[in-house]
């Protein structure tokens, strides 16, 4: 039986970032991913804001940016377009093992292939070790701390009887493809039923002739198979494909993404929950890249911190008071939004996106973020008198 003082399991961004900033303290840490490589299959489109990549040190090597928007729907279209890029497109493969090597450098022993099984407990039933089907056998490993950072599947929390599944969720379908005319500083967004029954549909430039075309379905709104309507938008070349040329898929992703908003605990005595696992996701467009690496980070750093000090569960709640004060509104807010989405017809996609016609990039931007602070929404109300607007920017102030 080996011995560590924090196990992670997971290695996306979070459980990356989680490893990074505990071995940074100290501690001595191993992290377990299932897949054979870091990376291996890609779950996410890559979306996300040069601000916040800039916060976290993710240099502009790493992504593609973006200064105009295109927003699409049955019968209209508006483009906002900003002076500056301002929001990106993650070339993910390569974020996530820059995190890894991050990671193997500060000291985290990284184990791929490698499968959690089965739990055990302590005599109070408290989470003390993980048996993992690893590349070099079956192995026993017990811990002071533990991090799941597993994603949607929260596989230890589930494990542990702490968490069920979750009610409302994204499913995405996405082909990453070669694209003959590519604006490669314009992503797209479309909505209606001939892209999504439930949700919407993305074109987003990685780099030169590289796109990435995708689908997402919110459960249990639609029962739509977001892989079906993408196959039916690439086949009959909808609008904005309709003008970008040769387009053929080089490669194929599909994941899943919590969309409950927060309600399940994320700190348990020894367990900490970070990423998807704990719910950290914008629900306007299913984005959680930056969470995971900020919060990951923050999730490292507390449990390292609280193991010097011999103390748990009441120590890791710092952890959760930080990351649900700094987005926890936000994200309720997104909520109201979403929700309201998922009910309406194309006709009302086409009136619905005359609201965010006369918005500046930057107003577009934080709306589209979820940065629903008191602030924002009262400016943009304010600046932006059509009754719809007036209705839309008053849900979210009814927290």
């Amino acid at each position: 039986m080996e011995r560590y003082d924090i196990a992670i399991v997971g290695g996306g961004p979070a459980g990356l970032s989680a490893a990074y900033s505990a071995s940074r303290e100290g501690s001595k840490v191993i992290l377990f991913e299932k897949d054979a490589s870091i990376a291996h299959n890609i779950r996410t489109s890559g979306v996300t804001w040069i601000s916040s990549m800039d916060k976290l040190g993710i240099s502009g090597s790493f992504y593609n940016p973006i200064k105009n928007y295109s927003f699409i729907s049955p019968s209209n279209e508006i483009m906002i377009s900003g002076e500056r890029a301002e929001s990106c497109v993650l070339d993910v493969r390569r974020v996530y093992q820059h995190l890894a090597f991050e990671a193997a450098a500060a000291g985290t022993k990284i184990m791929v292939r490698s499968t959690v099984h089965d739990i055990i407990k302590d005599m109070s039933g408290n989470l003390a070790g993980l048996k993992v089907s690893t590349p070099e056998g079956n192995l026993t490993i017990e811990a002071c701390m533990f991090i799941d950072a597993s994603g949607f599947n929260s596989v230890v929390a589930k494990r542990m009887g702490v968490v069920n599944g979750w009610n409302s969720y994204g499913v995405g379908a996405e082909y990453e493809c070669y694209c003959e005319k590519v604006e490669v500083d314009t992503w797209n967004l479309m909505v209606g039923s001939s892209y999504s029954s439930a949700g919407y549909a993305w074109v987003f430039p990685v780099s030169k002739n590289r796109i990435r075309v995708g689908v997402g379905t919110g459960k249990p709104y639609s029962n739509e198979d977001p892989t079906t309507q993408l196959h039916s938008i690439l086949q009959k070349k909808l609008k904005p494909l309709d003008r970008m040329g040769r387009i053929e898929p080089v490669e194929f992703h599909f994941g899943f993404i919590p969309n409950d908003g927060i309600q399940r605990p994320s700190v348990y005595d020894r367990l900490i929950l970070v990423g998807d696992s704990a719910g950290q996701s914008n629900p306007l467009v299913l984005e959680g890249i930056r969470y995971a690496i900020e919060f990951g980070r923050l999730a490292g750093a507390i449990a390292a911190k609280a193991i010097s000090k011999g103390s748990y569960k009441e120590s890791l709640l710092e952890y959760e008071n930080v990351w649900r004060k700094q987005i926890g509104s936000k994200i309720n807010s997104a909520l109201k939004v979403q929700s309201r989405w998922m009910g309406l017809s194309d006709a009302e996609w086409d009136r619905e996106i005359d609201i965010l016609r006369d918005l500046s990039a930057e107003e577009f931007l934080d709306f589209i973020k979820a940065e629903f602070t008191t602030k924002n929404v009262l400016k943009l109300a304010m600046n932006h008198p059509k009754l719809a607007a007036r209705n839309l920017f008053n849900l979210v102030l009814r927290r």
